[in-house]
């Protein structure tokens, strides 16, 4: 992964439809950290894993993952009904260790169908097991962030066709933004992985970084950083800078924006997208605020009632 350094961005930003949840976000300053799962490429967050070892390597490494999965999720459960003691430790541990012995008992089993036409059906089916597992162990939540905020194709995609908002970030120097890569193999290596799982924070990071920030080279486009954190809303941990507006977004959420950040304690600085005349090009400039809140709020009556006294002459007759 990349260290923070001179090659970060001054900031960041989010394209989002304007909605009951990024109003929600702008004004309790929250993120919405998404499962990988949910993203629009199917690849994403999805490598394949380069079988680089021997079934006996495999067999270690699968046995390792799955007995840290099978204890992680019994200690959860564990504390939520404040089960706890010695014996609870034991018993954690060994239903981790019996989960290990079945699956690759199992695998053992599989392997000797004689449908299998490769020289080592175990390997082969112990590789697809850590993939798997590997692929399992990254329960985080994603921030998908862009370097830029007058991205054409940003704007269609994902702001609402134009009509929703931008989020401008800056990123405080005590958070890590990752950037993402685009194009090569889709793969990691199972060696990385044994490497990882016996504490090679080298290997951790190479295994993280081809699990979560790589992506196909079409994409290159977005330009883009990700924040890792825990699924869900959580607060921010970027520093909310500028707001600005897509080419077709209402004046009237412009209003409702402004409104809310008015008395924020940290002011936030409000743009729009405009034109290059003449070209296909986009450009961000700041918002009137002076003539918007002028417009907003109106009520309909008052240009009826502005009428009242006018007495109409009778028709002659």
């Amino acid at each position: 992964m990349p260290k923070r350094g001179s090659n970060l961005p001054k900031r960041v930003y989010k394209y989002r439809h304007f909605s009951d949840q990024s109003l929600e976000c702008l004004i309790e300053d929250k993120l919405f950290f998404a499962d990988p799962s949910t993203f629009n490429d199917p690849l994403d967050t999805k490598p394949s894993l380069d079988v680089d070892l021997a079934a006996a390597d495999l067999e270690d490494m699968l046995r390792t993952l799955v007995e840290r999965r099978v204890t992680g999720e019994m200690s959860a459960a564990a504390r939520t009904i404040r089960y706890r003691g010695p014996r609870t430790l034991e018993h954690i541990a060994k239903q981790g260790r019996r989960r290990a012995d079945e699956v690759i008992a199992d695998l053992r089993y599989h392997a000797t169908n004689p449908d299998y036409e490769m020289d080592d059906p175990l390997r082969h089916l112990l590789g697809h097991s850590v993939e798997a597992e590997l692929l399992r162990r990254y329960e985080r939540g994603v921030v998908s962030l862009a370097e830029r905020p007058d991205c054409p194709l940003m704007w269609s995609h994902y702001g609402d066709q134009h009509k929703g908002v931008c989020f401008g970030y800056s990123a405080p120097a005590d958070v890590q933004l990752e950037k993402v890569r685009y194009g090569g193999a889709r793969s990691v290596r199972a060696s990385h992985v044994a490497a990882m799982l016996n504490g090679d924070a080298a290997a951790a990071k190479r295994v993280d970084a081809a699990v979560l920030l790589k992506k196909a080279r079409d994409w290159q486009y977005e330009k883009e950083w990700r924040l890792i954190g825990e699924r869900g809303l959580q607060d921010s941990l970027l520093e909310l800078e500028e707001v600005v507006f897509g080419l077709r977004c209402p004046a009237t959420v412009a209003f409702i924006v402004a409104t809310a950040l008015a008395k924020r304690e940290r002011a936030v600085k409000l743009y729009e997208i405009r034109q290059h005349r003449g070209t296909f090009l986009l450009r961000k400039a700041p918002l009137d605020i002076d003539e918007l809140m002028v417009s907003w709020p109106r009520r309909a009556r008052s240009v009826y009632e502005a009428f009242d006294d006018v007495t109409v002459p009778d028709e002659p007759s």
